[in-house]
């Protein structure tokens, strides 16, 4: 079975990543089954930037076939951030909590119909011979005023879908992968990988 390397330290994405694409014949592998422990800087200004930056030089270093992302939330409130920072947003140490506790500050006083949001997300696909195909995938909601629920992770506890009337985080995570920015950017990556000669 040929090797799959997950480009990603988030154990929350490796859980949804092996759940979306259990079926294609491919073993997934992480950086840390690889002893991969050597970080790669994402000093791109956009999401496709870092994901191509990270698919590319773990392909190259291991000679495999390798899947990064980069994903982020955008506020239209906030001008669009934390964005392509969403991960930083607190800096560089913060936890989940810390995150969502610093924008739910910034959005005080923002009115409910204001606070419109997309999560967005670029997976990239790189072969080891740098060969990159690049996937997108978009989920649009609301910033709640609060946290709610104890699934998923990052922002999902105040992520808000109007139309399931929850939280991302309300979600079991079946559910969240049919919905979800990650889940529908892997819809494209099946393709791709279904594509290629195995």
């Amino acid at each position: 079975m040929p090797k799959l390397l997950l480009a990603t330290s988030n154990l929350g994405k490796i859980r949804e990543y092996r759940l979306l694409l259990d079926d294609l014949g491919y073993q997934m592998i992480t950086l840390a089954e690889e002893g991969l422990t050597e970080g790669v800087a994402e000093s791109g200004n956009s999401y496709e930037q870092n994901a191509r930056i990270k698919a590319i030089t773990y392909a190259k270093l291991r000679r495999l076939l390798t899947l990064a992302d980069d994903s982020g939330l955008e506020i239209d409130a906030l001008n669009g951030e934390p964005g392509v920072k969403s991960a930083r947003f607190a800096g560089e140490a913060a936890t989940d909590v810390d995150k969502v506790s610093l924008l739910l500050a910034k959005l005080n006083g923002v009115p409910w119909e204001r606070r419109t949001a997309c999560y967005k997300c670029v997976i990239a696909i790189a072969t080891s011979e740098g060969h990159c195909n690049i996937c997108y995938g978009e989920c649009c909601g609301l910033i709640a005023f609060k946290t709610k629920g104890k699934n998923g992770f990052g922002y999902d506890p105040i992520f808000f879908l109007p139309e399931l009337g929850k939280t991302m985080a309300e979600l079991p995570l079946e559910v969240k992968n049919q919905i979800s920015h990650r889940g529908r950017a892997s819809q494209h990556v099946r393709q791709v990988l279904q594509q290629l000669p195995i």
